[in-house]
């Protein structure tokens, strides 16, 4: 019989490659706006439902553990910042509007897509010390709105449907 520890390791390892694929899948998408960098954030999928079926620590554990094995694998230093910084804004927001009880799935993806370009954008503007990068935020703001919106009905579907057969200890 498995413990219950290591069903949490192996449910983390799998969500972690599942956001790792989706990545991958995202990056091969069209991007259907004329906006660099926007992306869907398909990855947020697997944050929300960590994040609504597993608990906070493990919605952080497992976005911080695909973004250094994504950066690691694909990418580099500074995709790594930039990756880093998204999550964690994305992370924190989502962690704290979800603790209040007062928001639906939907609109916490929503504010995590707004969060994740708004920690981007610091580090772009850490990098390149240009206030011009504030008006490239609105546009993505509003990029944020949209991909976080379709992001959070995927999510709050997929949740509903997988607590159903799945028991994750949060």
């Amino acid at each position: 019989m498995q413990s219950a520890t290591g069903r949490k390791i192996a449910a983390y390892g799998m969500l972690i490659a599942l956001a790792m694929i989706l990545g991958y899948v995202e990056s091969l998408v069209p991007v259907f706006f004329t906006v660099p960098g926007m992306k869907l954030g398909l990855t947020n999928i697997v944050v929300l439902f960590a994040l609504y079926c597993m608990g906070n620590k493990s919605a952080v554990g497992i976005n911080v553990w695909r973004v250094v094995l994504t950066a690691v694998l694909f990418g580099n230093g500074v995709s790594l910042y930039y990756s880093l910084a998204g999550a964690l804004f994305s992370g924190i927001t989502m962690i704290g509007l979800k603790k209040t009880g007062r928001f639906h799935l939907v609109t916490v993806s929503i504010a995590g897509g707004v969060a994740h370009n708004a920690g981007q954008i610091l580090v772009a503007y850490f990098f390149f010390r240009t206030k011009a990068l504030l008006g490239y935020l609105v546009i993505l703001w509003f990029t944020g709105l949209a991909a976080g919106a379709v992001v959070g009905m995927l999510g709050a579907i997929i949740c509903e449907r997988l607590r159903r057969v799945v028991n994750f200890e949060t």
